[in-house]
């Protein structure tokens, strides 16, 4: 049975991974929703207005003494440690995590992509690393699952752009900004620029589509049982940034997340069929990108 304390954190936490996490056998679901309430206690004491930059230190502390086999009394973090030593993490991951996750108390703008993807590898590839040894798979899938990682975080941060302005920070590199002579994200100046904002937008989102492909290849190394819940939240993701696509201007006016019915649908179309079959993409996804976006990480 999952602590109330876990399953609260997650409930409250991305739709799309709660419900679609459902469909996991029960002993995975648990560890799923111990990886979530790490990560995402984490992340939201970065993400409070105010950040709760003390209690980041608390929590990171913490961690470091559970390290050490010293209980905390954290069932957060002593079940993920505890969820660590049993599926073999290592411990360099979780090292990227909270680095990265500093980097929300400090960083709040990046200049190049390859400054963005060092956060994002701590932010979103290392889930992928995490949810290999969940699930069992072969080391192979590694690359495949960082790909995937990398592309959900690339799709919340065009989906958070007007949450992030917010918070001062953008996740989108300032080279990205210059490539479609675009000065801000800030909404009364895009407005005044569509057309640049739009390719900017459509540029985000080709770039995600093919982090996404890549990651896809990797479906092959996932039971068909597992891949109902993992392709359930690529759909979901493809979903959303087919919403910001027809309409760039709608990350102003509201955050774009799948409906709980649209989730389990989708959840239920993917138990009919489980074939590891690529996600659907829609036209504009077939534009070409860099060819550096395709090798190995």
């Amino acid at each position: 049975m999952i602590n109330k304390t876990i399953y609260s954190i997650f409930q409250q936490g991305s739709k799309t991974m709660f419900y679609s996490s459902f469909f996991f056998p029960k002993k995975i679901r648990n560890d799923v929703f111990v990886l979530y309430g790490f990560v995402r206690t984490a992340d939201d004491l970065v993400d409070s207005m105010p950040q709760d930059k003390a209690g980041f230190y608390k929590f990171k502390q913490k961690y470091e003494q559970a390290q050490q086999g010293i209980s905390t009394g954290d069932v957060v973090i002593d079940s993920f440690v505890e969820l660590a030593q049993r599926k073999n993490f290592d411990p360099k991951w979780t090292e990227a995590f909270l680095y990265s996750m500093e980097m929300d108390l400090t960083k709040k703008t990046y200049d190049t992509l390859d400054e963005t993807l060092e956060y994002v590898y701590g932010a979103a590839e290392v889930m992928g690393l995490y949810m290999v040894n969940i699930l069992g798979l072969n080391k192979n899938a590694y690359d495949f699952s960082r790909y995937l990682g990398r592309a959900l975080q690339c799709i919340n941060a065009i989906r958070d752009i007007a949450e992030d302005l917010e918070f001062g920070r953008s996740y989108i590199p300032m080279s990205d900004l210059e490539q479609y002579d675009l000065e801000s994200l800030d909404y009364h100046y895009t407005r005044q620029h569509p057309q640049r904002f739009s390719e900017f937008i459509k540029g985000q989102i080709s770039r995600y589509c093919h982090w996404q492909e890549i990651g896809e290849k990797g479906y092959h190394y996932v039971p068909k049982r597992y891949l109902i819940c993992v392709k359930t939240v690529s759909d979901m993701y493809n979903w959303t940034a087919e919403q910001i696509l027809k309409n760039p201007f709608i990350v102003y006016e509201w955050k774009v997340k799948p409906l709980i019915i649209k989730i389990l649908t989708t959840v239920i179309a993917n138990i009919i069929d489980s074939t590891p079959q690529k996600t659907t993409l829609f036209p504009c996804f077939v534009q070409s990108q860099p060819q550096q976006q395709y090798i190995k990480i």
